[in-house]
């Protein structure tokens, strides 16, 4: 699992070529939001580690802002630590087959290592969003405009949240803009 949010997060040159070139152009700045699929799972298993060196984080979010740019999605910037249950869930969740399609097709997904709160928080603040507790999600257009500051610390009991209740808060979130 591990390897599988690696690959997505670090958005290596060739990946990104993949994922461009299956994408339509659009003349809209981002894809038209589609609503979150339907879920036959009920639940999810947590995944181990899903957030990669706290030191790639900067560069991770660069190289996103650019693929959004060039595939006309969102970003949504997942920040959590290794160490946090509801962190894993939520990962757990994202990875789900149907769930990572929909995902994929609607944003380019950066986890972020804040480390135990202390580190990388920086980033959260570009959006106004000031991180005091895990997981937090913000959903921003490839222009910088965050769609959900009001709502990103609402995954924080992924634990006790259904997959389906996850991908339809983020779909809302993901209609705004």
């Amino acid at each position: 699992m591990k390897a599988f949010f690696m690959n997505r997060s670090l958005l290596a040159a060739g990946l990104g070529l993949a994922l461009t070139a299956t994408l339509p152009a659009h003349a809209a700045s981002t894809t038209p939001a589609v609503p979150a699929p339907k879920l036959t799972e009920t639940s999810a298993p947590p995944v181990a580690e899903p957030y990669p060196d706290t030191a790639v984080a900067h560069e991770q979010v660069e190289q996103a802002f650019a693929l959004a740019k060039k595939t006309h999605r969102k970003v949504l910037l997942d920040f959590g630590g290794n160490w946090c249950p509801d962190c894993k869930m939520l990962s757990g969740i994202f990875a789900l087959p149907d769930a990572a399609r929909w995902l994929d097709s609607q944003f380019v997904v950066v986890p972020i290592n804040v480390g135990r709160i202390n580190t990388n928080l920086d980033l959260a603040e570009r959006y106004g969003v000031t991180i005091k507790a895990v997981p937090t999600v913000i959903i921003v257009t490839p222009e910088g405009h965050a769609l959900n500051g009001d709502g990103s610390k609402a995954l924080g009991n992924a634990r006790s949240m259904s997959p389906q209740a996850v991908l339809d808060l983020i779909s809302d979130w993901n209609k705004r803009g």
